[in-house]
């Protein structure tokens, strides 16, 4: 989790810079970007490589040879300015940022091993409690989703990316989602193509969104959505997405004035009303027509084909696996 701390009030070249680091998906891109894109003095460069990005990451070697990375590119000076927390970032709040960039981790439910009385070893589900929280629930990404918006400044901005089930799951999920388009300006959804982050076979998106402080009115009153799934057809090794595949998106998002946009075929609005009226408040939106279904003639090569079988039955082994081992207890 890439995170953006507040800066003095000085700092305009710095506070002009962030709000175009968005794309940025790691400490040393968004770094980079920041410190070529324009004329820092020293006391703006220092708060830069120390002040300016936080990170949280659960697992300790992960977070060492992340530091060590960072300080090798002058990010972080010593033991009073480590630009990664080692902790976890569903316990508890750990200050509040102007900017908030995170992939967390996929997979149905959070869970805990155990040892039980036999000695064996058992997993147990794990609900989140918070009073900051909307909803109580195991679902790791709903979680993340509710902890991205509680470390959020007021006016903050946010890209978390998130499988399918946090579009159109209900119960805690309906619920997430009603107060998330109420308490925060939620204005895109990229819908990614298949396998772009974490599992084969896992489909995901990303979620932009800005909070806002307290109202009666909610605070979305459009979404926009880009399709970059349908008809769209990438492979890890053979074709994989490149930066100029988003080009596209990139202009139909106009981060210079997003105000300011316009619908085309990949790219459709939908008001608040829209969606408060579909089942559930259901985000799972699609409206273009899979040309392979209609015409044999578009389907992709056999070896896409054969690659996207093999992932779709890889992740749902891995669902029936954990359906499997939540049976056991």
């Amino acid at each position: 989790m890439l995170c953006s701390r507040s800066r003095p009030k000085a700092d305009s070249h710095l506070r002009s810079a962030i709000r175009h680091a968005a794309p940025a998906v790691s400490f040393s891109a968004a770094h980079d970007f920041i410190r070529n894109h324009n004329k820092l003095d020293k006391k703006q460069l220092t708060f830069l490589n120390t002040e300016q990005l936080r990170g949280v990451e659960l697992v300790d070697s992960v977070a060492r040879l992340c530091c060590m990375n960072l300080v090798l590119h002058g990010i972080g000076s010593d033991a009073t300015h480590v630009p990664v927390m080692v902790k976890d970032a569903l316990a508890g709040k750990h200050g509040e940022y102007e900017m908030v960039l995170t992939n967390p981790p996929f997979g149905k439910k959070s869970s805990v091993t155990i040892v039980n009385e036999a000695g064996d070893e058992e997993k147990q589900s794990l609900v989140v409690h918070r009073d900051d929280f909307w909803a109580s629930t195991s679902n790791k990404q709903l979680n993340f989703l509710q902890h991205v918006f509680t470390i959020l400044k007021q006016h903050g901005r946010a890209a978390i990316v998130v499988p399918d089930n946090v579009l159109f799951e209900g119960g805690a999920g309906e619920t997430v989602r009603r107060e998330l388009l109420k308490q925060a300006d939620v204005h895109t959804l990229l819908r990614l193509p298949t396998g772009i982050f974490y599992a084969q076979g896992v489909k995901a998106n990303v979620l932009f969104f800005d909070r806002k402080p307290a109202a009666e009115k909610p605070w979305t009153t459009k979404l926009w959505i880009y399709d970059l799934r349908t008809n769209k057809h990438f492979t890890l090794k053979e074709n994989p997405l490149k930066r100029g595949d988003l080009d596209d998106f990139v202009a139909c998002y106009n981060p210079k004035n997003r105000h300011e946009r316009t619908e085309s075929e990949r790219f459709k609005s939908f008001t608040y009303e829209e969606l408060t009226k579909r089942d559930k408040l259901n985000l799972d939106i699609f409206w273009l027509k899979d040309e392979s279904l209609e015409d044999s003639a578009n389907l992709p090569d056999p070896d896409v084909i054969a690659q996207e079988i093999v992932e779709d039955l890889q992740a749902a082994i891995a669902q029936f696996a954990e359906i499997a081992s939540d049976l056991k207890r």
